[in-house]
């Protein structure tokens, strides 16, 4: 009505042109985008005022969309992307209380045995409770130092879930070990230096890893802010573990020493005053000395999960005939992690981080839908006196905006001067038409916000202004919108012309720009640290290339599956990459250094010994993490949807390659055991001649040797 001009191509989504039009008249839009800009000069007031009035307006808009159901109307205010990215938090609770009650289920069960006096259900509730206590203890200790909450730092309960139940596992595997007849603290004894070597080695790996992620070279403040906490949980884990967990062992140890129920605590009674009651009572209090043969030294070999692994697993994996199948699965494994590496997304799009039915993400959506071929609109500022007067500098700031649709005071001024045909050459008269003639008219009053005066003494001087540019994409807004932005920004710092461009946006594109490269340096540096830290702890240096191999394969396959499961990388998949890679070595490196270590006579015997040694910690940990991610999936938010998928993989990968991949891999590449053959041949040989020689000199101590 005003006669104002202006470029509104990004305003309008799904276009119909007039057929055979000239000049491509829009015949009809399907959908408008109308922006409001709220002026609030910084202060405190009017920025709650300014809040206040956004969340009025949201409210309006939901009500009219119910008044009206032929228009569908979408709302964004400068609040909805916070609101909706901590309502996460708030759907979660629930489904994270399920989760641990899950895993407390799968911790006691697994725990559990038929033997009544050896059966340790409370150790693997105490365990968890251990790794909560100490969770709860690292958050406590985060809001004290004035930590600020967000949704990303679900992640941790879950995170430190999957390390401190290895170490409780662990340690009951440990103590299933030890002698019997040896006293109790004895065995304790025995079951730490047996374990904590190991997790004091894997804590100190997380510890190093995360701090990295929480150094001041991450680029993304809520991966810094989690790894910061994360590192305050792993430290309280191994403390906690140290020492609450340890107690509660020696405890459980002295109730076993002294025959007492692991489940009612009260004393067991004898065979025979079994034999004389029912079968349920038999049952409830046995304490396997039925089922326990002469021959048997260890009867904890009759956990379940023991008692599969070397009675059915081990024979099974170790196989001649299954070996080919692993072969070919470990090459459809490798390809498709290729595959999938080579096709990597980027994280720019919000919507991966927000609730599934909020309202931005509705909004988002749309937005996508009908304006897509346009770029979000960018803010042009030049923030130093210029003389837009000079032709020089006005060719330049065309060259910059080039390839843009811009909304711009300077073109409109520049246009109406040649419409009244007035030559405005030098500084007085260009800023004297500008502000007695330009800017009165209707027209263009609007550009009053985009110029800034300033006066000295009778003369007025421009110190700033802004102009708004706009480019055209294709489907791929959010890849063209970061190309856009890293061309314009180095511009910015070589030009004549001091300017910067932003745009709400590119928050999260900035937030996102080393989203591939940052884990991916992390992992390095943590591969290479735990070269290092294992070199001086392990004797034979095979031992630090099979883990490092077994690492680097998982890690570069959970990247692989998480991308062709459409996981892109955002903060969250870039956590848990961080996470996958102290996961594995946490669960692949106990496996491979008893394998390294071990003198049996075949690489067969080695792998079965070391399944048999650590396989069963290592199924109940990842049994247990990979059920407590179930809940996960009824958490409407596209944040814990990507947890889950990562997690899940990171789980999975893990679990094949300690039980599939490298057991079948290890029999037929190095380490060779011929030397420990040799050795034990050489002592057999030895041993005979000198049972021979006490034979002839006294033949009457034959029994004795």
């Amino acid at each position: 009505q005003d006669g104002r001009s202006s470029f509104i191509g990004h305003q309008l989504g799904g276009v119909m042109e007039v057929p055979n039009s000239k000049d491509q008249r829009v015949k009809s839009a399907r959908a408008i985008q109308i922006t409001y800009y709220l002026q609030t000069y910084g202060s405190v007031t009017q920025d709650l005022i300014g809040e206040k009035w956004e969340s009025e307006f949201c409210k309006l808009m939901h009500k009219m969309q119910m008044d009206h159901q032929d228009l569908q109307l979408y709302s964004l205010a400068s609040f909805s992307l916070w609101k909706d990215f901590h309502q996460t938090s708030l759907l979660a609770r629930g489904k994270i209380l399920v989760s641990l009650m899950l895993i407390l289920l799968t911790a006691t069960l697994s725990s559990s045995m038929k033997d009544c006096l050896r059966s340790k259900p409370f150790l693997g509730l105490l365990g968890v409770l251990t790794i909560c206590i100490s969770s709860v203890t690292a958050a406590g200790i985060f809001f004290i130092t004035d930590g600020k909450y967000n949704s990303t730092l679900l992640g941790i309960p879950f995170f430190a879930m999957g390390h401190g139940t290895k170490g409780v596992f662990e340690l009951l595997s440990g103590w299933r070990r030890t002698r019997e007849n040896l006293p109790f603290k004895d065995r304790v004894a025995d079951a730490y230096s047996d374990v904590m070597v190991s997790y004091t080695m894997t804590s100190s790996l997380y510890f190093i890893a995360f701090g990295m992620g929480a150094s001041p070279f991450t680029n993304i403040e809520a991966v810094k802010v989690f790894c910061q906490n994360m590192c305050v949980s792993i430290l309280l884990n191994y403390f906690y573990i140290f020492s609450f967990f340890g107690s509660c062992l020696v405890f459980a140890g002295q109730l076993e020493q002294n025959r007492y129920h692991s489940i009612f605590c009260c004393k067991i009674p004898s065979a025979e005053y079994l034999d004389r009651k029912p079968v349920w009572f038999q049952t409830m209090m046995n304490d396997g000395h039925r089922h326990t043969s002469h021959h048997e030294t260890n009867p904890y070999q009759h956990h379940f999960i023991q008692h599969f692994l070397r009675e059915h697993y081990n024979e099974w994996i170790t196989n001649i005939y299954v070996k080919p199948f692993v072969v070919i699965l470990y090459l459809i494994y490798a390809s498709f992690s290729f595959m999938g590496c080579l096709q990597i997304n980027d994280g720019a799009n919000i919507i991966n981080l927000l609730a599934s039915e909020s309202p931005s993400v509705s909004y988002a959506l749309i937005q996508q839908k009908y304006f897509s071929n346009y770029s979000p609109v960018i803010g042009f500022y030049i923030y130093e006196p210029l003389e837009y007067w000079n032709g020089t500098v006005q060719e330049d700031l065309k060259t910059l905006s080039q390839g843009f649709n811009t909304v711009s005071w300077i073109e409109q001024y520049y246009q109406y001067l040649r419409v009244v045909n007035i030559s405005a050459t030098n500084k007085s008269d260009f800023i004297s038409i500008l502000q007695s003639s330009f800017l009165k008219k209707p027209e263009f009053q609007h550009f009053k916000n985009d110029i800034i005066f300033s006066k000295a003494g009778d003369e007025n001087n421009i110190i700033a202004s802004r102009l708004y540019l706009v480019a055209r994409t294709s489907e791929n807004t959010q890849r063209e919108a970061v190309e856009l932005l890293e061309k314009l920004r180095p511009l910015s710092l070589i030009q004549s012309i001091k300017f910067i461009v932003f745009n709400p946006t590119f928050v999260f594109m900035d937030h996102y720009g080393l989203s591939v490269t940052m884990p991916v340096l992390i992992s390095g540096f943590g591969i290479l640290l735990m070269l290092i830290l294992t070199f001086f702890l392990v004797i034979h240096p095979l031992g630090n290339f099979w883990l490092i191999l077994s690492v680097t394969s998982i890690e570069l396959g959970v990247l692989g599956l998480m991308t062709l499961w459409n996981v892109d990388m955002d903060c969250i998949s870039i956590l848990c990459l961080i996470y996958t890679l102290n996961f594995a070595i946490d669960h692949c490196a106990p496996l491979l250094y008893t394998f390294v270590l071990a003198t049996e006579h075949t690489r067969t015997q080695c792998i079965k010994n070391s399944l048999e040694e650590h396989g069963t910690a290592i199924l109940q940990n990842v049994s247990s993490f990979l059920i407590g991610l179930v809940p996960l999936l009824f958490v409407p938010s596209n944040l814990t949807f990507t947890l889950f998928k990562c997690l899940l993989l990171a789980g999975s990968c893990t679990l094949l390659h300690c039980f599939v991949i490298l057991p079948v891999f290890l029999t037929f590449f190095p380490p060779s055991k011929k030397h420990h053959k040799k050795k034990k041949r050489a002592k057999r040989k030895e041993r005979e001649e000198i049972e021979c020689i006490e034979i002839q000199e006294n033949p009457d101590h034959v029994t004795a040797v």
